[in-house]
């Protein structure tokens, strides 16, 4: 049986559930998920790291709900993404966030999701990439790296699967405590390639531009849907960094409009057969 740790994404808090509870919940909802793609009925040992409770700022409400509650530097993280996706130049309807609103709009209209449900990703993904990379107190980087290696060391996992935000703490975590050996890295709709926002801020930083396959990975395999809003720029990962397994990653058709949603990456073909019964 493959041992494997799951790292999540944005939008994972659980309030009012102790972190036991909460990583008990997204390792319920993880192995439904990798169940539904699975060509073997046999679970895998899976533990998933709950991290989302690092990232609350006391006296500040946690997860963004739109542009409004975003603060100025979570603002320039969104309008460099939008300048990532060529997004046209909307005008300004008065508010710093109008112009903003209106791209997102424009953008949720092009890719045929709703301009609420955009907003809101948006809005929470940036809030809490920024948090991360910078933290309210300075540690908050530290303490989600932290606590993804406790997990790693003691379940001594075959696999990691690392979605989202957790693929920048998976990538982080594995580089600051070297010693730990993993088999094989899993990143999904993975925003490590995002530049200024993310890519020129890793720890450790790029080296003449390019990132690296964590000293203790023995193999590395990107996956990302080519609608994942985040997952950019297309193949990003694949050409920013040396030692990702060009053979096994790239694109990956997961959902029509969920193409950012853990749970169509991990029911999907790709991932089952990464985690399939043979060599991986």
């Amino acid at each position: 049986m493959k041992r494997i740790v799951g790292i999540h994404g944005v939008g994972q808090h659980r309030p009012g559930l102790l972190v036991p509870r909460a990583a008990n919940e997204l390792e319920e909802a993880w192995l439904k998920a990798l169940a539904r793609g699975a060509a073997s009925a046999r679970a895998p040992e899976l533990s998933v790291v709950y991290y989302a409770d690092l990232l609350r700022i006391p006296g500040r409400q946690g997860g963004a709900l739109s542009l409004d509650d975003l603060e100025p530097a979570e603002e320039e993280l969104v309008r460099e993404w939008l300048r990532e996706l060529n997004v046209p130049a909307g005008v300004s309807a008065g508010r710093a966030t109008g112009f903003l609103r209106q791209s997102l709009a424009w953008l949720a209209r092009s890719r045929g999701i709703g301009a609420p449900a955009t907003e809101w990703f948006v809005s929470t993904f940036f809030r809490e990439v920024h948090t991360y990379l910078q933290g309210f107190d300075g540690s908050a980087r530290f303490r989600v790296r932290a606590r993804i290696a406790e997990t790693v060391a003691a379940r001594r996992p075959d696999i990691v699967i690392a979605h989202s935000l957790g693929s920048v703490a998976a990538y982080e975590a594995l580089w600051a405590y070297p010693h730990l050996k993993v088999d094989l890295l899993i990143t999904l709709g993975s925003p490590l390639a995002l530049p200024h926002a993310v890519f020129d801020r890793l720890e450790p930083g790029p080296v003449n531009g390019r990132g690296r396959r964590p000293p203790g990975v023995r193999r590395w395999v990107n996956l990302a849907d080519p609608g994942d809003l985040v997952a950019i720029p297309p193949g990003g990962v694949e050409a920013k960094f040396d030692g990702v397994d060009s053979e096994r990653s790239g694109t990956v058709a997961i959902h029509t409009f969920d193409f950012h949603l853990v749970a169509n990456y991990l029911a999907s073909s790709r991932v089952a057969d990464l985690l399939g019964p043979g060599p991986t």
